[in-house]
């Protein structure tokens, strides 16, 4: 009984996450698209001083003074990333993520998405050391856009389809982690990084007995956030650290999982709507603001947004799909309930939707370099335009209408 309560609350929460991450992703290009309006209009000075708002936190010889901007990317989007790092976990420990026939298909699919991306990139900027910093740009997934996709197709999306973009997208996110920590930290300061060992230790000691009160954690992972920033690490790091510090219980315990939650279900319960309609929405307009005027065919065709513009559109289902295919045919996995090669090529070009990690990892390659920046943003932008249509326009072709009572 307890078994069949577990996996009636799991499809629950399924059902939840897919509803939710599919209505924030219409609120995200929505978003985006208000950015657009504003910085090519009459707003443009209005928006630019938005953004660029001088914000000071001052507290004894705390000292934190930052354009409004870098507040939403350095600060807000370490929720983010806390979010992410609870999904990882939960998914890692009783989810998708947990079965090794579960996690094989989206493993090495997640992985090519990643590395064929990144080569094109490489390949269309190799002579240029500068524009070859934004490497990872093409090689996220923006899972709650690409499941607003999907939304509009309605009943035609086999529900193993919604499984495996979400999964592949937070491999994805994962891999994402890495890359930031490994490539994007600069200048640091070992005295800051040594609090911010202190602040993990302690939140490991809460973990190891058995603490499951959520304050304590969070004040921890604040300090936490503090020091990472002041120690050249990017900030948002610290989410991530702090998320997977929260305790989870074990699947198999005695909880009605359908209204009982672990510590880290009670805080991704709580937070993911504050996420998915505040911070990536914000995150969307503060970054997706780009100028068009004075823009060309010469600009988007310049190596660095075409790189990352194949990348996204050719790249993601290239290696996505093949992968796939390559797995299936070689008898290490199957393709999802209701699935086949086309409809599996529609989900590899849903994956070249990339937006918000994509803007995100570009701010962090080109945070010194206005007009590489700004190219990387035409990158994403149209990349992650095209991706949508075209997954879009064949899924609507491919994928047959689900029987309602089904």
């Amino acid at each position: 009984m307890g078994l069949g309560r577990f996996r009636a609350g799991a499809l629950q929460r399924l059902t939840d996450f897919f509803r939710l991450e599919a209505s924030s992703g219409i609120v995200l290009i929505a978003a985006a698209l208000v950015a657009l309006a504003c910085a090519n209009t009459p707003l443009h000075d209005l928006y630019e001083g938005l953004r660029e708002l001088p914000v000071q936190l001052r507290v004894g010889a705390l000292d934190i003074d930052k354009p409004l901007m870098l507040w939403i990317n350095d600060g807000l989007m370490a929720l983010f990333f806390l979010l992410v790092a609870l999904e990882i976990k939960r998914e890692t420990l009783s989810g998708q993520l947990s079965s090794r026939d579960q996690l094989l298909l989206p493993l090495v699919c997640a992985a090519a998405g990643v590395i064929v991306p990144a080569l094109i990139f490489w390949w269309s900027n190799r002579g240029d050391t500068t524009a070859l910093r934004g490497w990872a740009i093409p090689t996220a997934t923006d899972i709650a856009f690409a499941l607003g996709i999907l939304a509009l197709l309605g009943s035609r999306v086999p529900l193993g389809m919604k499984l495996l973009l979400s999964t592949i997208a937070v491999v994805d996110d994962l891999i994402a982690i890495v890359i930031i920590a490994v490539f994007y930290t600069h200048g640091m300061s070992f005295v800051a990084l040594g609090w911010a060992a202190a602040a993990i230790a302690a939140m490991a000691i809460l973990n190891r007995r058995g603490v499951t009160a959520l304050t304590p954690y969070l004040l921890l992972g604040l300090v936490l956030w503090v020091c990472v920033l002041k120690s050249g690490v990017h900030a948002t790091l610290a989410g991530v650290v702090t998320g997977l510090m929260i305790p989870h219980v074990n699947p198999r315990n005695d909880l009605d999982d359908a209204t009982e939650y672990s510590p880290l279900e009670t805080l991704e319960h709580a937070l993911h709507p504050w996420v998915a309609y505040g911070i990536l929405p914000l995150f969307a307009f503060v970054n997706a603001g780009l100028a068009l005027g004075g823009l060309g065919m010469d600009d988007m065709l310049s190596p660095l947004p075409l790189g990352i513009a194949l990348g996204l559109v050719l790249g993601k289902p290239i290696g996505i799909v093949s992968a796939a295919v390559l797995m299936r045919a070689a008898g290490f996995a199957r393709f999802p309930s209701g699935m086949d090669f086309r409809a599996m090529l529609g989900l590899g070009l849903l994956c070249g939707i990339g937006f918000t990690m994509s803007l995100f990892i570009g701010s962090l390659a080109f945070a010194q370099d206005g007009l590489r920046y700004t190219e990387s943003v035409i990158g994403v932008l149209a990349a992650s335009t095209v991706s949508a249509a075209l997954g879009y326009g064949w899924l609507r072709v491919v994928l047959k209408p689900q029987p309602t009572g089904r």
